[in-house]
């Protein structure tokens, strides 16, 4: 039987269609709120009712800028969005003066087994427009579930991992690793992208 595939593989590798859903659709991202980026990505943005990881050498390296302006916008539209055990207490009148609306935003805090669980719930409940994790646990298995998770429950997915995974297989549509350049300065490659082959460009943070 080795022909046999896990529909859950299916799933997260986004090989099989979905009835109803629009193919026109589901091939257009999120916009980032940094152009650059958009344009360096097939989808033009983060895909869509699935997982990003960002890959970090420690915390605090812009990732949260980087998803900034999503975060706005999903919060001002009505959309709720939920922080899964951040290693760090959200310093909320920072967040209210970027433009985020508060009471919008949700905080879990759990331990790592839990977070996962309560990672993958939040992203299949059908009720966050976006989920951020800090998973510390999680093996590809893990990650997979995680995939189709936010397939299933149309949600934008975020793993904020440290970059010593990047070695690793993963079933995330979307890695991007964060690392300097011969000068010294903060940019973003696009290990991994659903929809195209990673650009060899980076994106650094303050272009337009």
């Amino acid at each position: 039987m080795g022909g046999v595939v896990a529909i859950e593989t299916l799933l997260a590798a986004q090989t099989l269609w979905h009835a109803g859903r629009s193919a026109g659709i589901a091939a257009e991202g999120e916009p980032t709120g940094h152009a650059a980026l958009d344009a360096l990505l097939p989808q033009r943005g983060w895909p869509r009712r699935a997982l990003t990881e960002l890959l970090l050498p420690a915390d605090g390296v812009g990732e949260l800028s980087l998803l900034m302006p999503t975060l706005v916008r999903t919060t001002r539209a009505g959309g709720t969005v939920a922080l899964i055990a951040p290693p760090y207490l959200p310093y909320a009148p920072a967040w209210q003066a970027a433009g985020v609306e508060l009471a919008a935003l949700q905080i879990v805090d759990a331990g790592p087994r839990d977070a996962l669980w309560a990672f993958e719930q939040c992203l299949r409940s059908g009720a966050c427009a976006a989920v951020i994790g800090w998973p510390l646990q999680a093996d590809t298995q893990a990650l997979r579930r995680l995939q189709v998770a936010a397939d299933s429950g149309d949600c934008l997915g975020f793993a904020l991992r440290d970059r010593k995974h990047a070695a690793n297989p993963s079933p995330a549509a979307l890695r991007v690793e964060y690392a300097r350049d011969a000068r010294g300065q903060g940019a973003w490659q696009v290990r991994k992208c659903r929809g195209g082959p990673a650009p060899a460009q980076t994106y650094a943070p303050g272009t337009a």
